[in-house]
């Protein structure tokens, strides 16, 4: 499976960015991941592919929304009120199967990987 991110850049805080991350097929679990510079990679966001569930880390949480698009194979981050600590490279990665929820926020757990985009706040 190959996956494509794209949607970031530069923004004051405060504002919007909206990522997109397109498979090459159908999966059933995609998780967004961000590292800092000088920062481990953490988790930001996931969905199950079936049903829809969404799971957020807490700073992110009323903020940014997670959503996919079944039609499209594209699992989308919309990112409001940002603020210059999430300034990151942004990773989506997604599993071909249903995976235990302690495995949504584990990037090592995702079969693929795709590249990161940059998003960069400014204060």
């Amino acid at each position: 499976v190959q996956l494509q991110a794209s949607g970031g850049g530069l923004v004051q805080a405060g504002g919007s960015l909206r990522l997109s991350c397109a498979a090459s097929r159908r999966t059933e679990t995609m998780g967004w991941f961000r590292q800092a510079p000088g920062k481990e990679r953490e988790f930001v966001a996931g969905i199950r592919w079936t049903g829809g569930n969404t799971y957020y880390a807490d700073s992110v949480k009323g903020r940014f929304t997670i959503s996919r698009d079944n039609a499209k194979n594209t699992g989308d981050l919309r990112m409001n009120s940002l603020k210059p600590e999430d300034t990151a490279v942004y990773y989506c990665a997604a599993h071909p199967n249903r995976v235990i929820l302690s495995m949504i926020s584990d990037f090592n757990s995702y079969d693929y990987r795709g590249q990161g985009t940059q998003v960069t706040v400014s204060s």
